[in-house]
Order: C-alpha cells, then structure tokens, then sequence
C-alpha cells in the first residue's frame, strides 16, 4: 500500500464497507480517515452473483471513503464469506536441508508447501496456511523450529479454503471498480482479529459474526484456531419470516425488527400492539408485540442451534472458558446475548473493535467488526512476501493456489 495507507472492503449480502486508515510507523498507530458504506448489490450469502452490481457497490463505497479521506483507492485488503468455507487439517514432511542439520527458513517454506500439497483442495483456494505445531526427529510441539538442528522435519497446519468460484468472482468485481486486491482474509477471522484478545484466543473462545445472510463462527484455544463454519441463515431471514408473519413489505418488517425485535420477551404483554402506519403511511392494522417477539426469537433459535452444532464439532463444546463473542449487525437485537447464554451455555458478550485511531465513531458497531478487523490484519501482516518477492497473495489474477508466505513471518504470525 502506498503512502502508509491502508483500505479494507467487507463485501456482505447487505452492505459494503470500505475503510480507509493511515499507519504512522513514528507510533505504529493506525487512524481511520475514510469511511463508505453502501447497500451490496449482486451479492447473495457472502458470494457474489451479478459481477456488474457488486463492481457498482464496491466502487459506490470507495467513492464515500475517497471523498471522506482525500484519498485515491487502487487496492485492497478484502473478506472472503459464503458458504463453503473449509479448514483442514494436514500434515508436512521434509528433510532438513543443511548439512550441519540447522533448520533454516527455506526448510520452514518447504514443510509448508509439503503440507499444503497434501490438501484436498479440488476447486477450492487455500486462504489461510496456519502451522500449528512443528516436530523435529523425536522432539514434539516446536512453536518455531528455526536454528534448531535436527534431521527430519514436520508439520501440523490447518488449510482454511474457500470456493474457488466465490475468489474468483470477487476478484472480478474488485477489477471491474478498479481496484487491486492486495490480500484475502476469511470474514471470521478478520472480525475476530478486531474484536478478540490474546487471552482470549489462549482459554479458547468462539466467535459468532451474525450477518446478514450468513452467520460465520470460529473456534480458538490455545491461540490457535480449532475449527471455523459459514452458516447460511443470518439477520435478513428474520426480516423475511416478518414480512410474511405480519402480512407486510420487506421494509416495514425491517424497520419493525429494529424498533421492536427481540430475542426474547422481557417484559413484552400480550396486549402491546404495534402500529404498523408508525413505519409506512401506506400500511392499515397493528400487530401484537409478542408474535413480533415469537417470529424473531424462532429463527435465532434456529442460529444459536446450529452455531451450537459448530461448536460441538469443535469438540469443544461447553468447555470454552473465554465463552462467546458476538460481532455483526444481526447482534443489535434487544436480549440477544442472553439468548445465546441459553442456547450455547457459555459466557456470551457482544465485540466491539478496537486497536484504531481516527473516526472511530464511524465504526463503532459490531456490524463493523470485519472492515476494522481487515485493517489490523494488514497493519501485522500486510508485508508479508511470498517466495517470489510479491505480496502476500501474489498476482491476483492468478489466484492464490500454490502462494506460500514467508516462512519466518508464517511462524511469528500464528504464534499465540
């Protein structure tokens, strides 16, 4: 990125958020300068399904930000959503190079292309290559295995991948407005960057990003991450079973679930109505407060079973002592986090991002975790080189199969 800017896309199935930020290196802080956001046209659960709307919004929100921040947008660190995200586990095996049996950081590379050739990766790109643990002859569990001597070197990694069609098609959309993709992120990751601590990432934490069509999860312990999910049911479905429930439009049901949604009933009497014309004069009738409630609470139900479901097959359910943390817009409803206490029986609060500068009360939502979080994670990683010299990702438009990041700055990058 030139000039010490840095610019981050979340490209949901509702919105698309650009941020621009400055990184001043005489403090290594990072200020907000630039802000768009726009409604996601082309975009259906995280992918994109009509190249020319989503290369319209994209170029929308950068045109906000660009005015917002005076500067000019060329390339981006961008989320990547949608069903069909995967993480696997794999496995790299090599010799160690050097005679003398030092490990160097070109057997690091080595063992990682080793263990990425081994994924299952039929139409799918490999996002994320995260070394978990390295084993050199007999000794187990080396965090960083460089300048250790040794014979034999291994591998534990986690491949996390995404359709290859969804890269793809967003790196035609970005093209079209104009725009470099400098980096790819998986969405959960790029929140939880945002939003998590350390500490939290240590005890083992899950955090749920409630979207708009999609709800994406990640489970952490240890500092690294276990298991993550995309989930196909997000806040929109609540606003469509409104629309058909109260017998209304898309957008009265929406401004319903905002005034009056809740995740539970509270105080709620069965003889509190709503007046619909509050929201649309072209509206006739009221509605009871509790069918409102009935409607919303089901269908969260519905999330928080199948987030639960991700969990246990994490192999870590009830067993996260840093609990849960809920990001995304659909985290705004009225008792939602005592919700998800009931139904995932864990600690529950809601992330807020932190860790910038600037015009923070622009982004300061959990529906923003994701575009923050894009720019924390180029702030630490944003100059990491592949083998060939390029950034991270390598040409765009090659794809990012085979890209593999520099060993050293791989190492200190997942360390927890």
């Amino acid at each position: 990125m030139k000039n010490n800017i840095i610019t981050s896309f979340d490209v949901g199935s509702s919105q698309v958020r650009c941020i621009v930020a400055k990184h001043a290196e005489a403090d290594d802080a990072v200020h907000i300068v630039g802000v768009g956001i726009v409604p996601a046209e082309g975009m259906r659960r995280g992918a994109v399904i009509d190249i020319s709307d989503a290369a319209n919004s994209i170029a929308a929100a950068a045109t906000e930000a660009e005015e917002m921040s005076g500067e000019r947008i060329t390339d981006a660190t961008i989320s990547v959503s949608g069903v069909g995200i995967a993480i696997e586990k794999v496995r790299g095996v090599v010799a160690v190079g050097k005679a003398d049996g030092e490990v160097t950081s070109d057997d690091v590379e080595r063992v990682i292309a080793s263990a990425q050739s081994v994924a299952a990766l039929t139409n799918k790109e490999p996002i994320h290559i995260i070394p978990q643990m390295y084993h050199l002859d007999d000794q187990k569990n080396i965090k960083d295995p460089l300048e250790m001597r040794g014979v034999r070197l291994e591998v534990e990694a986690v491949v996390i991948s995404a359709p290859k069609n969804t890269v793809d098609n967003l790196v035609s959309a970005f093209s079209r407005a104009d725009i470099r993709v400098h980096d790819f992120v998986i969405e959960p990751l790029a929140a939880a960057q945002a939003v998590l601590t350390k500490k939290q990432k240590e005890l083992g934490v899950v955090l749920v990003n409630l979207g708009a069509s999609t709800t994406s999860v990640v489970v952490y312990e240890e500092g690294e991450v276990i298991h993550t999910a995309v989930i196909p049911v997000g806040a929109d479905f609540i606003t469509h079973d409104l629309a058909i429930g109260l017998r209304t439009s898309i957008d009265t049901a929406e401004k319903v679930k905002i005034a009056y949604g809740s995740a539970i009933y509270g105080e709620i009497k069965r003889t509190d109505e709503i007046d619909l014309s509050e929201f649309d004069a072209h509206e006739e009738g009221v509605v009871r407060h509790d069918h409102v409630v009935e409607i919303v609470s089901a269908r969260l139900e519905e999330v928080f079973t199948l987030v639960r479901e991700e969990i246990v097959a994490s192999g870590k359910d009830k067993l996260l002592p840093a609990g849960v943390v809920l990001t995304g817009g659909g985290t705004n409803l009225v008792f939602v986090v005592d919700l998800a206490k009931d139904m995932l029986e864990l600690p529950v609060q809601i992330g807020y991002a932190d860790g910038l500068l600037g015009v923070m009360d622009h982004v300061d939502d959990p529906s923003h975790a994701t575009a923050v979080g894009l720019i924390l994670w180029h702030r630490e990683f944003g100059d990491v080189e592949d083998l060939s010299g390029g950034n991270m990702m390598g040409a765009v438009g090659e794809g990012v199969t085979g890209v593999i990041e520099s060993a050293h700055s791989m190492i200190k990058r997942f360390l927890p």
